[in-house]
């Protein structure tokens, strides 16, 4: 298995990455090991429809899967109690106001099984974030961070990284808020990645590796929005909105 594996050394160029169609299909998705995670090497990965995904004590690892998991914001699905959840207002959101302690949050979630999100993972999302490519959503009791989601725009795309909840729906409100804003911000493809349970009860589905690249291409060569500073606001408002 390592011999078909791409390595990618951190003196290569950003752009050097092997064609996403060569990744392996056992692990399902597997495409290359090593390089860096410079926000230049970070933004050509996703634009190709790469992420990287590793624990601490392996090198990086850089997977495309096939079929890759996806939300289209006109399937978002909202289920009655999630719209009770909404209207009740025990929540309030917001948009880039606690990025890393939303990093932190999902790195807490999945400490027990061996967390994917490293230290230098954390980091170089944190320059992502400075950079204005990297998002969060915020969802808040009183003044307790309880849930959020993060992940990467570009052009009309958002690449969802991970989702953390400490109260009961606190990560479904987090994903109606980007949907929101991905209506506001005229964005047409989230990126789940992997599918799970969770997402696919909230619309989500899977297409071929072929169908996602094409909609990389058409979507990502528009500029990125501006507008993703938010204050906060009630979850009420969420609720009122027809997605």
């Amino acid at each position: 298995m390592a011999a078909d594996l791409h390595w990618i050394k951190t003196t290569d160029p950003p752009d050097y990455f092997p064609d996403p169609d060569q990744a392996l299909t056992d692990p399902d998705g597997l495409l290359a090991v090593g390089g860096d995670l410079s926000v230049e090497r970070l933004l050509v990965a996703y634009r190709q429809g790469i992420f990287p995904w590793y624990q601490d004590d392996q090198p990086i690892l850089w997977w495309s899967p096939n079929p890759r998991a996806v939300l289209f914001p006109s399937e978002l699905h909202i289920s009655r109690s999630l719209r009770r959840t909404l209207r009740k207002t025990r929540y309030t959101v917001s948009i880039n106001q606690a990025f890393a302690g939303v990093i932190a949050g999902c790195a807490t979630e999945r400490s027990d099984a061996g967390t994917w999100i490293t230290r230098d993972m954390a980091q170089a999302y944190l320059q992502l974030h400075d950079a204005g490519h990297a998002h969060s959503m915020e969802v808040w009791r009183g003044k307790d961070l309880v849930g959020g989601l993060y992940g990467v725009n570009i052009g009309r795309v958002f690449f969802g990284e991970s989702m953390f909840s400490r109260q009961t729906d606190a990560s479904k409100v987090a994903l109606v808020l980007l949907i929101r804003i991905c209506h506001d911000l005229h964005i047409d493809l989230v990126d789940c990645q992997i599918a799970s349970s969770h997402l696919s009860s909230m619309g989500s589905r899977q297409i071929s590796r072929a169908e996602f690249h094409k909609l990389l291409r058409r979507y990502t060569q528009f500029p990125s929005p501006s507008g993703w500073s938010r204050s906060n606001g009630p979850t009420r408002e969420l609720a009122q909105e027809t997605v």
